[in-house]
């Protein structure tokens, strides 16, 4: 079971050199051609045993016994040199001086391997007790023989395989040092019973991939009973369904799978063992049991001719048929243990057999080659019915199997059946060459019959050229095909332990024979006798530590060839505030704020480059505002003026771009996030190299607090000084709290913005008065209608980001204009800063509760006249007082509205300031100025509604609605 001592394999395939490519087979390829460094030879030897235990009570206490004791042989009905034979374990030789005849084999840790193949584990004689097994699990008998097994095993075996089909259980357990080595274990069940396909008959299969290299196959079954023709032919049945519905899961190597499941066939090595039933043919059965018997008395070759007469004594053995018996009767024998195998004076002294016992016709070995011939196993064999692809099974020196009375040694059934002694029970085995060897000879076959065919159809007969077409190097394959594998005429018992060698499916050399294969004649609760089988195999297995070393030093090399013929990008980061130089941080950022770093990529490599910023996926528009808060583009660094290029890049080796990425928020959902603590401005940009490998670069912002996106509510709380201040100082993060002390009556951000917009739609009129150059817009919803704004002015950030930041720090917002834009510019800004305000009030001047209230009580608003309309605004104040802030908030933003709607319409053609009468014939508004106001008013309350109202319906009369409300507080009518 230890490995010699030579380090080399001998693994015989020669490999090309490895193509280093980036893919997972290259890797494995080139792991495999340095094999020869991390596979060692490993020797073990795999012990096979198998019993037909006929549900008979008292066999699980036998199985330590036989199976790993190796207790049981008798030397007399084993024809085998003993005394030589490398499975026996020789300090144990004859050792029980009670009973000399003793042999024990190999055993405990001896074994690397021990496979036990059991049969009719549980009685299914009954009707019912076979349909309870059928239709549900019972792991009571498996867990009696595992538990029966363990205890006798060696201390650290552990369990490989464990499965149970109705009365067939496989149990395989491996060493302390072969366990972890056994991987891609695959056990299958075929039943082929009653109605075939129950388990009742079939077999249990089990795949192996033993050290990552040698696969092995272990098949346990129990084939039809019976010993006429029709049973036989349903045997062959059996096999046939066995091979061709096993399929077990594909082997999986360093986590690659391979493509498809195996069968049996595809292995290295396989094991048949089992009950396969096999009878003798063409022999009375009476005359076989009694030349066996005088074997077993030791009267064989005596010169009385007489059956042998009865043996004194009478004791009574209580018989269990198996289920594979057509009665059910329980028999009582005249013989007993010490009746059937007595004394040693009845059998002959060993020291008398010649070297050879098949050449002794009196010999137990000569009697049993005579009856072999009649062997249904062979002959199906040599009929090419089943196990003519290779199987191979070590000669018989050992006394049929089947069947004794239970609790003898060497007496055949002597119920009233008196069923025929047969070898029931076998061991077949077979390797990949063997496979191999029987697919080439059919192949050959067929391309000679089709060679025949050929011939004959063109009138040439095979006979007028067998001058010409004899081979003496292959004619007569044939002929020999037809001999049977199993047959040996002659026995030689050097033939068992030949080692045959094999090259693996994995392309290893392994090396295995067989050392022993006999029954436990002495092993008597059941009426079949155990049989056993020993192998040693040589074969080289994976070290686990070697290999990793190897993958690791293949992996390293591989990258490093690979990444010489990869693209190679050097990302150098600049203008970053962050401590690491592995992060970009913009530093600190407001609303509406342009920060921006520019990020130098070079190509460092030997190859083009080509590479751009990865685009993340978004699954809805809110975290889509989220993640563009960082726009990257490419700019070109030429002697000139900077170019910009397009999002994918290509650069040559030495070449360099600089990356410019810049930070923004100007959605209302991401601010709103930013300002509640739920968002932090922190990302990784994925700079993604086609052929080569991504450079990740954190990039992070900090966050300044804003007015923007929070609730009126808040906004009230904010004293002088800005929520910057206000929030810096009390080093708070998120939402204001509601219990903090209320500063105003309504937010001062918005009176300051009203306050700003009425003094400049004042200045935009006299200035539309004095200068020639000066235009006034007349578009209805000028200022606040987005549509009629100058062209750019929604392109301004940096001036709006301005604004904000003089309305977070409390200071003047006209300082944050610049001075050369002319009026109707910065009233435009402003204008578009109010919007953008009320549009990101989280609560809204109304919120739902106070639009709510207005709806119940002013039903029909939008049918209202405009004579009703003082006594609706009343009402609405009257609804509004219960959110005296909001109601502030509201009135102070219509009257707003009124002036610069007044302001922007005049009704009358006086001059606005002394000593402007030279411009009066250019003012617009004398002609239908009322009404122009009117339409003035109407166009602004369409616009704000939408924006102070917090209402859950959005539809076309809620819209209407609002926009009453806010015309009703437009308008001259309402006390305007």
């Amino acid at each position: 079971m230890t490995a010699p001592e030579s380090p080399q394999s001998t693994h015989t395939e020669s490999f090309e050199p490895v193509d280093l490519q980036t893919t997972p087979q290259s890797l494995s390829r080139a792991v495999l051609a340095r094999r020869s460094e991390y596979v060692r030879p490993h020797k073990i030897r795999v012990k096979i045993g198998a019993w037909n235990v006929a549900a008979c009570p008292g066999t699980d206490k036998d199985l330590a016994r036989w199976f790993v004791d190796g207790e049981g042989i008798d030397k007399h009905f084993a024809a085998l040199d003993l005394s030589r034979n490398p499975a026996v374990a020789h300090n144990l030789y004859s050792s029980n001086e009670d009973d000399p005849d003793s042999v024990r084999l190999l055993g405990g840790n001896d074994i690397g391997l021990y496979v036990l193949g059991l049969q009719e584990v549980v009685d299914l004689n009954t009707t019912k007790e076979y349909v309870n097994r059928a239709v549900k699990v019972d792991n009571s008998s498996t867990d009696k023989w595992q538990a029966a097994l363990e205890a006798a095993m060696p201390p650290g075996y552990q369990l490989i395989v464990s499965e149970q089909m109705t009365g067939l259980l496989l149990l395989i357990y491996a060493s302390p040092e072969i366990a972890p080595t056994v991987t891609n274990v695959s056990t299958k069940q075929v039943g082929t019973g009653l109605l075939g396909y129950f388990g009742n008959k079939g077999a249990v299969t089990s795949r192996l991939v033993l050290g990552e290299t040698t696969r092995m196959v272990f098949v346990n079954c129990h084939l039809a009973s019976g010993a006429g023709s029709n049973y036989l032919d349903r045997r062959c049945w059996d096999v046939d369904q066995i091979l061709s519905k096993t399929k077990f899961d594909p082997v999986v190597h360093a986590g690659v799978s391979e493509d498809e499941g195996e069968v049996i066939g595809d292995e290295d090595f396989a094991f048949w063992f089992g009950d396969l039933n096999f009878r003798l043919d063409g022999l009375p059965g009476d005359d076989i049991r009694r030349i066996l018997t005088l074997h077993t008395r030791g009267e064989y070759g005596s010169s009385s001719d007489k059956p042998p007469p009865p043996l004194e004594g009478e004791g009574v053995i209580v018989m269990r048929n198996s289920e594979s018996d057509d009665d059910t009767t329980i028999k009582s024998s005249v013989h007993s243990r010490q009746q059937s195998f007595d004394s040693e004076t009845t059998l002959p002294d060993p020291d008398d057999f010649p070297e050879d016992p098949s050449q002794d016709p009196m010999s137990l070995q000569a009697t049993l080659d005579s009856l072999l011939p009649h062997d249904q196993l062979r002959r199906v064999i040599a009929q090419r019915k089943a196990f003519h692809d290779g199987w191979k099974e070590g000669h018989i020196t050992f006394l049929p199997t089947y069947k004794y009375d239970v609790g003898t040694i060497g007496l055949f059934d002597s119920s009233e059946k008196q069923r025929s002694p047969s070898w029931c029970d076998r061991i077949l085995y077979r390797t990949r060459k063997d496979k191999q060897d029987h697919d080439i000879r059919v192949r050959e076959e067929l391309e000679s019959r089709k060679k025949d065919e050929e011939m004959k159809s063109r009138g040439i007969d095979q006979d007028d050229d067998v001058l010409f077409s004899y081979d003496p190097d292959t004619d007569g394959d044939d002929q020999l095909a037809n001999v049977p594998t199993l047959d040996n005429d002659e026995y030689d018992e050097t033939e068992d332990n030949k080692i045959e060698e094999v090259v693996t499916k994995e392309g290893f050399l392994d090396r295995i024979s067989l050392d022993i294969y006999t029954s436990h004649q002495r092993i008597s609760s059941s009426d079949h006798k155990p049989i056993i089988s020993v192998f040693t195999l040589e074969y080289d297995a994976v070290v686990p530590d070697l290999k990793a070393k190897v993958h690791a030093e293949v992996a390293r090399e591989l990258d490093r060839a690979e990444n010489e013929g990869r693209p190679a990008v050097t990302v150098v980061m600049e203008g970053s505030l962050a401590d690491h130089e592995s992060v970009l941080d913009v530093g600190d950022i407001g609303f509406l704020e342009r920060k921006s770093c520019v990020v130098t990529v070079a190509n460092t490599g030997s190859v083009s480059a080509k590479f751009s910023f990865v685009e993340k996926p978004t699954t809805d528009q809110e975290d889509s505002a989220t993640l563009t808060w960082l726009t990257t583009s490419f700019i070109q660094p030429d002697n000139g003026p900077s170019t910009h290029v397009n999002k994918m890049v290509i650069l040559e080796p030495g070449e360099t771009v600089l990356a410019h990425i810049e930070a923004q928020v100007s959605t209302v959902s991401h601010l709103r996030a930013l300002n509640d603590g739920h968002a932090k401005l922190e990302d990784v940009l994925v700079l993604r190299v086609e052929g080569g490998r991504d450079h990740f670069i954190p990039t992070k912002a900090t966050w300044l607090p804003t007015c923007f996106g929070r609730s009126i509510d808040e906004l009230i709380r904010v004293p002088d000084g800005g929520i910057r201040k206000f929030m810096s100082g009390k080093g708070a993060k998120g939402a204001i709290p509601y219990d903090s002390e209320v500063r105003c009556s309504a937010p001062k951000e918005l009176f300051k913005l009203t306050e700003a917009i009425q003094t400049l739609a004042e200045r935009c009129v006299a200035d539309d008065a004095m200068l020639e150059e000066m235009i006034l817009p007349q578009e209805l919803g000028w200022p606040f209608d987005s549509a009629t704004w100058t062209t750019g002015i929604e392109e301004q950030d940096s001036i709006k980001a301005g604004l904000v930041s003089a309305l977070d720090n409390d200071a003047s917002i006209f300082e944050a204009l610049p001075v050369e834009l002319s009026s109707v510019h910065k009233l435009e800004l402003l204008s578009s800063i109010l919007l953008m305000f009320l549009a990101s009030l989280t609560d809204g001047l109304v919120p739902p509760l106070l639009w709510a209230k207005l709806s119940t009580a002013l039903p029909n608003l939008t049918s209202l006249s405009p004579a009703t309309w003082p006594d609706a605004k009343t009402q609405i104040l009257d609804i509004f007082s219960s959110a005296p802030n909001h109601n502030i908030a509201f009135v102070f933003l219509t009257s707003t509205l009124s002036r610069v709607a007044a302001e922007l319409s005049p009704t009358t053609a006086e001059p606005i300031m002394p000593g402007l009468s030279r411009r009066l014939s250019f003012r617009r508004g004398e002609d239908g100025g009322e009404k122009r106001m009117k339409m003035r008013q109407r166009r602004y309350a369409e616009i704000i509604g939408s924006l102070a109202f917090r209402t859950n319906d959005r539809d076309k009369a809620v819209k209407e609605r609002e926009r009453t409300v806010v015309e009703i507080f437009l308008g001259r009518e309402a006390g305007s």
